[in-house]
């Protein structure tokens, strides 16, 4: 078969990307809205968003071994038939979450089958990010490859603005009865639709070059990633802390927390809505200006901004107003993209080619465990405990901190040859 070319490559990657998002962002923004009634009715109602976030929580648990399963196979045997798996178990979880009986149909089994398949999601979301970007990464030449690079990235908003979109619309054109009865179903049964459609496109592409080129490691990937890389995995994981708190943060608790104060979920979601959109068409041009002025300023940027938006982020959102809403989130997300777009081309260039998928997927995701997995659990405990968001504001601001130590001990990786065998 001809080798791909690299735009129908991110293409490929994009639609997959996209729609993996927004079956795991549909969770998130379920689980603030309706899982906390239909699946916990006898809490609390922050409570009982609590118990929903741990379930989402959940969710992150599954991905670091999903991503050290899917590392090892893609390492071994290619990246591109790991995305089909990955994309056929994601949707699937998510089709069968919208057939589900709600807590007054079953009792305590249906929060039990809910976890067993966010479960399923996580890790199949484990695998796929390092995957998509290494793909794309791989084809790509290194003057252009942050800019190329953060396309899949971009499936991170993309489908956020999918799944807060059909949220939005059906929150807004239906009575909350309806909504509550059945209206949360239909975006989790559309996820079948989108599924054949980024499968098809997948089996479209070729394998990576870098990879087929690759000569095997005898030793298995993670032995190689322990023993060559064991700082690159710890600057990878560090980079993450405020990337991923931010993100779900603003995304996610954000919904709950404006929805605690008062606003209407429609101008919350709408908000998200619109700032997603400018999230989406702006994580290329942050990966273009790594490629100019490299991975590291970037980064830092991104997570000092983030660090110090975060004070302002909630005194916004209390005013209830649509237009500050929506600044704060499009500012918050601005500043996150700094850290998202860089950071695919700069993950893939921390590692050689036959433990790259092992690597990157160890970094991103065993992070995600006590990064985004409790942030907004972490985040409603704060403001149920204490009735304030500064405290949330502290601990995002902290972890920014913890990004900026590990980004600023990193060395520049920009421009490197992702055919080196070992990174020295």
């Amino acid at each position: 078969m001809a080798p791909t070319s690299i735009k129908k490559i991110v293409g490929a990657s994009l639609i997959g990307t996209t729609i993996e998002w927004y079956d795991f962002f549909l969770y998130g923004s379920a689980a603030a809205l309706v899982f906390n009634t239909l699946f916990f009715p006898e809490s609390d109602p922050l409570t009982g968003t609590l118990l929903a976030f741990l379930t989402y929580a959940v969710g992150f648990v599954a991905r670091p071994l999903g991503g050290l399963v899917f590392g090892h196979f893609g390492d071994r045997f290619g990246r591109k038939s790991l995305l089909v798996v990955s994309l056929l178990m994601m949707g699937g979880a998510t089709f069968l979450m919208g057939c589900l009986p709600t807590y007054t149909g079953i009792g305590a089994a249906a929060p039990l089958l809910l976890t067993a398949l966010r479960l399923v999601q996580g890790f199949a979301l484990g695998g796929e990010w390092g995957g998509a970007v290494l793909i794309v990464s791989e084809h790509g030449d290194a003057g252009r490859r942050g800019f190329w690079a953060s396309w899949p990235q971009a499936g991170a908003p993309g489908g956020n603005l999918l799944a807060t979109g059909v949220l939005a619309a059906l929150a807004a054109w239906q009575p909350e009865e309806q909504f509550l009865a059945w209206g949360w179903r239909i975006p989790f049964l559309l996820s079948g639709v989108l599924v054949l459609v980024g499968l098809w496109i997948r089996l479209t592409i070729t394998e990576s070059p870098v990879f087929q080129q690759a000569e095997p490691e005898k030793a298995p990937p993670i032995v190689g990633v322990l023993r060559h890389h064991r700082r690159d995995v710890l600057v990878a994981i560090g980079a993450r802390m405020a990337e991923n708190i931010s993100f779900y943060l603003i995304t996610v608790f954000v919904i709950t927390y404006a929805k605690n104060t008062g606003v209407n979920n429609s101008t919350v979601l709408t908000a998200v809505l619109v700032a997603s959109a400018v999230h989406f068409v702006t994580i290329p041009m942050w990966g273009a200006l790594s490629d100019r002025f490299g991975r590291r300023p970037i980064y830092l940027a991104g997570a000092a901004g983030v660090g110090v938006w975060i004070f302002a982020f909630f005194p916004l959102i209390d005013t209830g107003n649509f237009l500050a809403i929506t600044l704060a989130v499009t500012v918050g997300l601005l500043f996150h993209g700094m850290m998202y777009g860089p950071q695919a081309a700069f993950f893939s260039e921390l590692f050689g080619t036959r433990m790259r998928y092992t690597g990157v997927s160890i970094g991103a995701q065993l992070s995600a465990i006590v990064a985004g997995a409790l942030a907004p659990a972490i985040a409603v405990a704060l403001l149920r405990d204490f009735g304030s968001s500064f405290f949330i504001s502290l601990y995002l601001a902290l972890a920014a901190v913890i990004t900026l130590v590990a980004v600023y001990a990193a060395k520049e990786t920009q421009g490197r040859d992702l055919a080196e065998r070992i990174r020295t």
